[in-house]
């Protein structure tokens, strides 16, 4: 498997400031990046995102990092369960 040259290690703060910038302004959330903490849970009690806003989320990550989102996927629980997470899966996943 090759390793794409563009890639950010998968916990690095850098991808996940820019996953939190994007989360930010694809949903206009009234907070700022650096105010979601990147293990504090998406749903519910942490962010309070809901399904919506989650496909959102999905459909953008899907156009800016060439990656894809099922919607029926058993992952997507963990996948978006945390900045972290969604970083990670980016990380791993991502071909630009």
């Amino acid at each position: 498997m090759q390793e794409n040259p563009n890639s950010i290690p998968s916990n690095s703060p850098e991808l996940q400031r820019e996953v939190a910038a994007l989360m930010v302004e694809c949903l206009n959330l009234e907070i700022s990046a650096d105010q979601i903490i990147p293990d504090a849970p998406l749903y519910g009690e942490g962010l309070g995102l809901d399904s919506i806003d989650v496909l959102e989320v999905a459909l953008v990550v899907s156009k800016r990092y060439g990656l894809q989102l099922r919607s029926d996927s058993a992952d997507n629980r963990h996948i978006f369960s945390s900045l972290h997470s969604l970083s990670d899966y980016i990380a791993a996943k991502r071909t630009r």
